[in-house]
């Protein structure tokens, strides 16, 4: 049902809380654009920064922008098991295809509490999760092994966005589940090599900035025209890199105002990207 380029659309601030016209305007883009999916509230959607009112407004912009034209995956992630019970409810309710979690922790989690975290969450809805490990962001990694066993352990558990830049570990996934569970990647300079590796999909942000090299590259790859992928990588990896770098929503943002759609900030304690930063993105935003 997901497969192929899942776009992490930013979230625009407004001095009144989300600016739900600019949200409505860069989702409906992003689907304009070809993308198979739309994945709000990840990383780059500063969803750590929302109060829970916020949270739900762009829930709700997203799904009706949306309107069924492609999946939408949300990510409802929080330190709190009952906080991300709570969002992976309203996404439901409002009519997401999956729900993304991320396991956060103030304290170091074992994998006895990440599994009882997840079951929790599993238990409270009907449609599927998604298994984000992204442990240079949550603090907490979650192996292979662990992440297979969720799988078999939690019915609707489906999904891995692996983001570690570890291609070893989406062929431990395939290995250990039988090629059973699907694994998607979450580390934009990796790209070329998951998705030869078998990837599902590629979850990333540069579609906010440059949608139809990131198309071209996916599609290429299904078709094994390797020429072509490798054309694209190399004329995207410049960006991947800088984007990772400087901190997704910072640069996203950047970008955006320099290619005529300006989004607004990122919400403190994230800063906006200084003018050096805007200067190299610059040269590497065609038209820019």
């Amino acid at each position: 049902m997901i497969h192929g380029i899942i776009a992490y659309p930013v979230t625009p601030f407004a001095d009144t809380g989300i600016d739900t016209a600019r949200l409505a305007a860069l989702v409906d883009k992003l689907v304009a654009d070809g993308v198979h999916a739309i994945a709000p509230l990840g990383s780059t959607g500063e969803l750590a920064y929302l109060e829970e009112p916020e949270f739900d407004s762009v829930v709700d912009t997203t799904l009706a922008t949306v309107a069924g034209r492609v999946p939408v995956v949300v990510g409802v992630s929080d330190v709190t098991t009952a906080k991300t019970v709570r969002r992976a409810a309203y996404a439901q309710r409002a009519g997401a295809a999956a729900v993304m979690v991320l396991p956060v922790s103030y304290w170091k989690l074992t994998e006895r509490e990440i599994l009882e975290h997840y079951r929790r969450i599993g238990d409270a809805v009907e449609i599927p999760i998604m298994a984000y490990n992204n442990p240079a962001t949550s603090g907490v990694d979650m192996r292979p092994e662990l992440l297979v066993t969720m799988f078999e352990a939690i019915e609707n558990l489906t999904m891995v966005k692996e983001s570690t830049g570890d291609l070893s570990r989406m062929r431990r996934i395939a290995e250990l589940s039988g090629g059973r569970l699907p694994f998607y990647n979450g580390s934009n300079p990796l790209v070329l090599d998951a998705l030869l590796a078998g990837a599902s999909g590629w979850c990333t942000a540069a579609t906010n900035l440059r949608p139809q090299p990131c198309l071209d590259l996916y599609d290429a790859v299904r078709a094994g025209d390797l020429d072509t992928a490798r054309a694209r990588y190399d004329d995207l990896k410049g960006l991947l890199e800088f984007i990772v770098a400087g901190g997704l929503a910072t640069t996203v943002k950047a970008g955006l105002e320099l290619l005529g759609f300006p989004v607004g900030d990122p919400r403190p304690p994230l800063l906006p990207l200084d003018e050096r930063g805007r200067a190299a993105l610059r040269e590497l935003l065609p038209g820019t």
